[in-house]
C-alpha cells in the first residue's frame, strides 16, 4: 500500500454497497461498471461480493470464478487499487503478455506471500481497465493449469 492512500469502508458493521461505493469514486466509477461489465459479459460464473477481514480491519470486494479468487479489490479515498494474486508458474505468460512493460517488472520482483506474489493496479483511467481484463485472462488461464 502507497503511503498517501487512504482506506475506506473500515466500519465492520457497515456493508458497503453501490452507492455508498459510487459516492466516493465519483467519475472513477465508470471504471468500476466496466471490469464487473467485463466479468459478467465474459465470465458468467463469476460472483463477486464484499468480505470484512479483521486481519485489516477493512472490506474489500473479492471476485470468485468457481473455488478460485480471481481478484481482490480495495476502496481508497477518490479510486480503488485492484489486485490479483499469482503462482510462479504463470510468471512466463504475464512475461509473454500484452501487459505495460512496469506491470511486468514490478511482478518479477513483487514480494512472495509464500509461492504467490501480487500485481495491484491503482485505477486511474481506461487503460488500466484494459491491463485488469488482460490480467483476469492470465488469472483464468493459470486457473486451468
Amino acid at each position: 500500500m502507497a503511503e498517501n492512500e487512504v482506506l475506506l469502508f473500515k466500519d465492520p458493521l457497515v456493508r458497503p454497497n453501490d452507492k455508498s461505493l459510487f459516492s466516493i469514486l465519483g467519475d472513477k466509477s465508470r471504471l468500476w461498471l466496466g471490469i464487473m461489465e467485463h466479468m459478467r459479459h465474459h465470465y458468467p460464473d463469476a460472483a463477486g461480493e464484499w468480505r470484512y477481514y479483521n486481519d485489516g480491519k477493512q472490506w474489500l470486494f473479492k471476485m470468485n470464478r468457481k473455488k478460485n479468487t480471481v481478484f481482490w479489490i480495495v476502496a481508497l479515498e477518490d479510486t480503488f487499487r485492484i489486485t490479483f494474486y499469482f503462482g510462479d508458474k504463470a510468471e512466463p505468460w504475464i512475461e509473454k503478455s500484452a501487459l505495460p512493460e512496469p506491470m511486468k517488472r514490478d511482478f518479477k520482483s513483487a514480494k512472495r506471500y509464500g509461492k504467490i506474489r501480487g500485481i495491484s493496479i491503482k485505477m486511474a483511467d481506461e487503460k488500466d481497465v484494459d491491463s485488469v481484463k488482460k490480467l483476469v485472462e492470465l488469472k483464468v488461464q493459470a486457473s486451468k493449469h
